[in-house]
């Protein structure tokens, strides 16, 4: 009987890891999933019943015996601080979290002698900061605040392991990925979140600036589709940009939620524009989008009732959250 191939996901109960725990196990393989739990949920990993899911209450930084004895052909690193807005305010929080633990996992990887087949990084197409066009992964790099900063050194990190000892690693940078249950924390954070608590409540949809900016926005199971995909393909040291590949306005996307909306300030520091050159990725992986926004935003909107314990933000809440981001980044 053909063994099953064991997978690590860290950040298992945060919005992506949960999913892509529900794509491995569906793909027969046996996980384990790791998760302080500060910002991820055990409800988001409640309805997993498969034998072959092992979940630990865990920091990466306190991992060290966790590693000890165990088999592992894949890790799938999610864990981190995933707001922008908030790393204004705890920078250092968020180098630890993102750059550190990050660094720790590769360490235990090397210390445990733990024969890899793929060390896949979540990256953030943040590092191309205000770019404002179609984006390669040879675009330069421009890191315009703590977030983006940590992300970068973290795959700095990832790349810098995979070269010296020689563990087999992609890094893949994402855009704007959304669908049901994204971040619902107290922080200020992803625009779909914040707008889907404020549909429940009936308060209009703040839109930042005039809502003409763009965003790639790419469904969850399709993000997870391109990490399994980059898991089992032999690249090596490779950096993938990961997007639907075409943008939708702001505005657009506050269209198919709610017509109530009031507009705010914009934010500097942010593009008008992100959108991703998924050529790379397309072709290497044979990866494509099957998703569009229209259909994914439906699907969430069938499970609005997961928003409903999730902070509300209105204009006066965002204007306090945001007064650093204001002041530091002009």
């Amino acid at each position: 009987m053909k063994k099953s191939k064991i997978a690590l996901v860290t950040g298992c109960a945060g919005f992506i890891g949960s999913h892509m725990c529900d794509y491995l196990l569906k793909k027969n393989f046996t996980v384990y999933g790791i998760d302080n739990l500060s910002s991820g949920k055990f409800k988001n990993i409640k309805h997993i019943k498969s034998k072959n899911f092992k979940f630990s209450k865990l920091d990466i930084k306190n991992s060290k015996f966790f590693f000890k004895r165990k088999k592992i052909d894949y890790i799938f690193h999610f864990a981190g601080n995933g707001e922008l807005i908030p790393s204004i305010d705890n920078p250092i929080k968020y180098l630890k979290n993102n750059t550190i633990n990050t660094a720790y996992l590769l360490d235990q990887v090397i210390k445990n002698k733990i024969r890899l087949k793929k060390f896949v990084y979540a990256a953030s197409s943040t590092c191309y900061g205000i770019n404002n066009s179609k984006t390669n992964e040879k675009a330069k790099i421009s890191i315009e605040h703590p977030y983006a900063l940590s992300k970068y050194l973290g795959e700095l990190c990832v790349m810098h392991w995979a070269k010296i000892y020689n563990i087999p690693s992609v890094s893949i940078r994402i855009f704007n990925a959304y669908g049901t249950r994204s971040r619902t924390s107290n922080v200020y954070g992803a625009v779909i979140g914040v707008f889907l608590r404020q549909k429940i409540s009936n308060y209009p949809l703040t839109i930042v600036g005039d809502g003409t900016q763009k965003r790639d926005f790419l469904y969850v199971t399709d993000v997870c589709d391109a990490f399994y995909k980059a898991a089992i393909n032999k690249s090596n040291i490779e950096i993938f940009n990961l997007g639907f590949g075409k943008s939708k306005s702001v505005n657009y996307l506050a269209s198919l939620i709610n017509d109530k909306k009031i507009n705010i300030p914009w934010r500097p520091g942010e593009p008008k524009k992100t959108e991703a050159d998924i050529n790379k990725i397309s072709n290497i992986l044979k990866w494509k989008p099957t998703i569009d926004l229209k259909e994914g935003i439906n699907l969430v909107l069938k499970n609005i009732n997961y928003w409903k314990k999730a902070p509300l933000w209105t204009r006066k809440s965002i204007k306090n959250a945001t007064q650093n981001w204001q002041k530091y980044l002009k």
